[in-house]
Formats: C-alpha cells, sequence, structure tokens
C-alpha cells in the first residue's frame, strides 16, 4: 500500500511540503481529543479493547464517506445554506448529549452493563456526520488539498488513504488506552466506584464538546 500511495503522490502535483503538513493537520486533529476518541476511550475501558473494535474500525468508514461526499460537492452545499449547517450542528449536539447519558449511566465493567454502553457499527460511522469536529476536517481538506487544483481526482486518492489510517490509529490507540484501566478502574475488591467517576468525566468531556458545537 506505501509503494502505491507513494506512486499516487508522485503523479499528483501534490509536493512534499503540502504532504507533510497534511500529515502535520492529520495527527493533530485525529489525536486530540474528540467524540470519537472519547468514545473509545470510554469502550475500551468497560468493556475491553475487543469490545471497542467495532466502533474504532466504524469511525474511518464513516469519516473516509464523509470525506468522499465533501469532495464531490455537499461540503459546499452545507457552506452555502447555513441553515443546513445549523441543522447539522443541532441533530450533532443532540446526539452526543445522548451518547454522554449512556456513559454517565454506566457503572460496571464488562458484560453486566453490555446493553447500558452499546454503540453498534453503524451507529459509530453515523456518528461521523453530525461531528462537528470531523465536518471541519473534512472541509479543511477538501479546499486546501483538493477544491480548485488540476488534479482534485489524483489528490483524492492521496488523502483519503492516509485520513482513513489516521482515523483509525488514533481510536485504536485511544480504545487500547482505556482498556489497560479496566483493573485500576473496577477500584478496590471489584467496587467500581472509579468507573463511576472515568464514566462521568467521559460524559462530561461529551457534553463540553457539544457545547462547543454550538458556539462555532
Amino acid at each position: 500500500m506505501g509503494g502505491v500511495l507513494l506512486s499516487t503522490i508522485k503523479s499528483s502535483t501534490m509536493n512534499w511540503q503540502e504532504f507533510t503538513a497534511l500529515l502535520i493537520l492529520a495527527t493533530v486533529m485525529t489525536f486530540s481529543p474528540g467524540p470519537n476518541n472519547t468514545m473509545s476511550t470510554a469502550l475500551g475501558a468497560n468493556h475491553g479493547f475487543k469490545r471497542a473494535l467495532p466502533f474504532v474500525c466504524a469511525v474511518p468508514v464513516g469519516w473516509g464517506a464523509l470525506l468522499t461526499v465533501c469532495t464531490f460537492g455537499l461540503g459546499a452545499l452545507v457552506l452555502a445554506v447555513p441553515l443546513l449547517s445549523w441543522a447539522i450542528k443541532l441533530v450533532g449536539v443532540a446526539y452526543l448529549l445522548w451518547l454522554a447519558g449512556k456513559i454517565a449511566r454506566s457503572r460496571q465493567l464488562g458484560e453486566a452493563d453490555a446493553t447500558r454502553l452499546k454503540i453498534t457499527f453503524w451507529q459509530g460511522a453515523a456518528l461521523q456526520f453530525v461531528n462537528i469536529k470531523a465536518w471541519m476536517l473534512a472541509l479543511a481538506i477538501v479546499s486546501g488539498w483538493i477544491a480548485g487544483r488540476g488534479d482534485p481526482g489524483l489528490r483524492f486518492a492521496v488523502v483519503l488513504p492516509v485520513m482513513l489510517f489516521f482515523a483509525f490509529a488514533s481510536n485504536l490507540s485511544y480504545a487500547l488506552a482505556g482498556s489497560l484501566l479496566r483493573d485500576w478502574l473496577s477500584g478496590p475488591k471489584g467496587t467500581g466506584r472509579r468507573l463511576i467517576w472515568f464514566n462521568r468525566g467521559m460524559a462530561a468531556v461529551l457534553v463540553v464538546t457539544a457545547i462547543w458545537m454550538l458556539f462555532i
């Protein structure tokens, strides 16, 4: 895959300075805290690394679809119609608050509480379309690296696999970090009090993110 990507970069007019800037943007945006990373951490901590993998895999699938539709015109439509932008924000805020509620009410590790904090693959993919951070990144990439260039198709072929890799790698890292906290979160004699406060903290991050979305 690396050889194919390198060949595609050489075929396009994207220079190494642009590609390096893309890598820096991808690193900062995907590894910085946000709804996806918060959910990956919470799922890893509550249900273990394997149970978090469907969500981890759903993020790049959903985000790749979002980047694709933005490249082919949806991004320009969202920017041109403020009402549509606000609709996405409001749905996103409602969805994040719903997720925050599910996390905050999760009080036990593992199978005993699986029905309370359960995010399906398709829910994880759909989250990307109401995630303002994901929209901001997609629009920034389309406007900065793809739109208005002489070779948008080749540039998209470079950008998409790079962003899919970073989306997967970042959420995989957060899910692993969460899973490594499981024993500590169970607390003395398995009381789970640390888990309760951890989940409340994760829920608070989502609430703060939802509030932030309303003012950007």
